[in-house]
């Protein structure tokens, strides 16, 4: 019998992405897709460490030059075309330089494009030139907030009408536990990154450990891999005295992070810029009150469940984390607010979004 389901393969090695966000992007989209039984879903070459979505099939790499960029010429291309998908689907940024079509590119955020002062070490021109012609050479891209499409039409003078914009998802792994006792600190998830603006977040808790006895102990407690801001975080509280005030929980895995999330007693995020701001969302399920940035997607994801402040308005965060830790009912109305807004977010939805942008590429080729 002919297997009548649309069949989408993707580039497999985003299920073991260094990058948190992106393993946990692609295996949700690709795990809700494959519940779907009009949708055939196949990974191409995901690496044998990597964990495979209930449902996804596998096409294993044939021979490949061991490189990304080799990767990307040789083994993924090659691989894909013995696949009989009606699309493919790049979800992190970077596509092969050849074949895959029709083609769907998904594209986070174009920070290292937009602010490359941000990005003084890692500003590697062919990796940039890459993203660039990825972007350029896909049939739609894939952008996961109005500000990310905005963005990526600026750095890459595309169409704003080949970008179809699909906001991302909390899984179940992110709930709240109603008698789970929350602790007395203030919790950021995220890569440690300059961006994120973590400096003014760590003087703002010294500054309320100092001025109100009933915060004395408080800390800030990090989880995300470290992107060169850890030492000099660690610098500055000796510098400030309070080394005790500031925890590295390094790169949790789920239960550890959504146990963050269920005991922290209010989740901060100063970032400067965000494509869309997964953490928020993942803290705003968990029933953590957030404060966050007004920068970038960040107002699309909260709406009006979380407290807004200018990432620079250093003063404002310090009052507005005073307020949320000294008021339980403002804490308990931004929770509730929060797990609300979350409930708007699904995976199933972020991949009925997604199929429907496979089905414009079709269409259009």
């Amino acid at each position: 019998m002919v297997d009548s389901r649309f069949t989408v393969a993707f580039d497999g090695h985003s299920l073991g992405s260094p990058a948190g966000g992106v393993r946990r992007y692609a295996s949700e989209l690709f795990a809700a897709l494959s519940r779907r039984d009009d949708v055939a879903v196949i990974a191409v070459g995901a690496s044998p460490h990597a964990a495979l979505p209930t449902g996804v099939l596998l096409a294993p790499a044939g021979p490949t030059v061991p490189t990304n960029l080799g990767w990307s010429v040789t083994g993924l291309p090659l691989t894909a075309r013995n696949v009989r998908a009606d699309v493919f689907h790049a979800p992190a940024y970077t596509a092969p330089l050849w074949g895959c079509r029709p083609l769907v590119v998904s594209i986070h955020d174009v920070s290292y494009a937009r602010r490359p002062e941000w990005y003084p070490n890692r500003l590697d021109p062919m990796r940039l030139a890459f993203y660039a012609r990825s972007a350029r050479r896909a049939d739609r891209v894939v952008a996961c907030s109005t500000f990310s499409r905005d963005e990526i039409v600026a750095a890459y003078q595309l169409d704003p009408e080949r970008i179809d914009v699909v906001p991302l998802a909390v899984g179940s792994a992110f709930s709240p536990v109603p008698e789970r006792r929350r602790e007395l600190f203030v919790l950021h998830v995220g890569d440690l990154h300059l961006r994120r603006n973590l400096r003014m977040l760590l003087q703002a808790i010294v500054e309320l450990r100092r001025s109100e006895s009933s915060l004395a102990s408080i800390r800030l407690v990090l989880a995300g891999a470290d992107r060169g801001e850890l030492a000099p975080l660690r610098d500055l509280a000796r510098r400030l005295n309070a080394v005790d005030a500031l925890e590295y929980a390094g790169v949790p895995g789920d239960d550890d992070l959504a146990e963050l999330y269920r005991t922290a007693s209010l989740f901060a995020y100063p970032s400067r810029y965000e494509g869309f701001g997964l953490p928020v969302l993942e803290a705003m399920s968990s029933g953590c009150p957030v404060v966050s940035s007004d920068a970038g997607s960040l107002p699309e994801v909260t709406g009006s469940s979380a407290i807004l402040i200018p990432p620079e308005d250093a003063g404002a965060w310090r009052d507005a984390i005073r307020h949320v830790l000294l008021d339980p009912g403002r804490a308990s109305e931004l929770a509730q607010a929060g797990l609300r807004r979350a409930m708007t977010f699904t995976w199933d939805r972020t991949a009925e979004a997604t199929l429907a942008s496979y089905r414009r590429a079709v269409s259009e080729r």
